[in-house]
């Protein structure tokens, strides 16, 4: 299969990647930036890296052109912010949605011609726990990944006909790079929030993820991956 993820060059994304290409399968992965990153996961999975800011819609499709098709499509690219929303600068907030919500828009739009021509499908999309119950000082993140899992059940049931699947990953406190701006008694007290006691690896979600894209008679689904924090 082929297999495409966006933000595949680190924390869940690249999780996703590794475990894909475990399997044997085209992978192909995204990433606005860190070349450095991408090249040393292409070095280790085989995936090919592809350079492109989900937020702009002319590389997504350049990018999804060189694929040949998607036939699992993960949208993993996302960012976040921390602080007060009356301290949060617009073009912030406007950054937050063009990344964590129009990309998940460009990506589906670029992959939804080769499933459409085939009749079948599967997209993951990754959430987070904030989009369900909302978080103090990430109302932005919040609003966001709350939009991805509208998205994603709206899509479910639009796509379905055509026999694409369209399911949502929604994270806990995950470990990776997005959490560099909490202090370490922040992680304390949210570790100790979590019923199973730790925070989640990316390796966790991206169970999740490998899941979804195989499971022929799940779609419209949420899926937490947060060790209990909400249950």
């Amino acid at each position: 299969m082929h297999i495409v993820v966006s933000g595949g060059s680190r924390g869940i994304g690249a999780a996703v990647v590794r475990r894909f290409s475990r399997r044997g399968n085209s992978v192909f992965f995204l990433y606005e930036k860190n070349d450095a990153a991408a090249q040393a996961l292409a070095a280790e999975t085989g995936a090919v890296p592809l350079r492109a800011d989900v937020a702009d819609g002319e590389a997504v499709r350049a990018a999804m052109e060189r694929t040949g098709g998607a036939d699992v499509l993960v949208c993993c690219a996302g960012i976040a912010s921390y602080g007060l929303l009356s301290e949060l600068p617009e073009a912030e907030w406007d950054r937050l949605f063009a990344v964590n919500v129009k990309g998940v828009y460009h990506c589906v739009r670029a992959a939804l011609p080769h499933m459409l021509r085939r009749q079948s499908g599967s997209i993951v999309t990754v959430a987070s726990m904030w989009g369900q119950t909302g978080g103090s000082c990430e109302a932005c993140y919040s609003a966001t990944k709350g939009a991805v899992i509208a998205l994603t059940k709206a899509l479910a049931k639009e796509l379905g006909p055509s026999g694409i699947r369209v399911n949502c990953v929604s994270p806990g406190v995950i470990e990776t790079d997005m959490l560099a701006p909490l202090s370490p008694e922040t992680l304390a007290s949210l570790r100790e929030e979590t019923p199973l006691g730790r925070l989640g690896a990316p390796e966790d979600a991206a169970d999740a993820v490998a899941y979804l894209a195989e499971a022929s008679f799940v779609t419209g689904q949420v899926l937490p991956v947060n060790g209990g924090f909400l249950i």
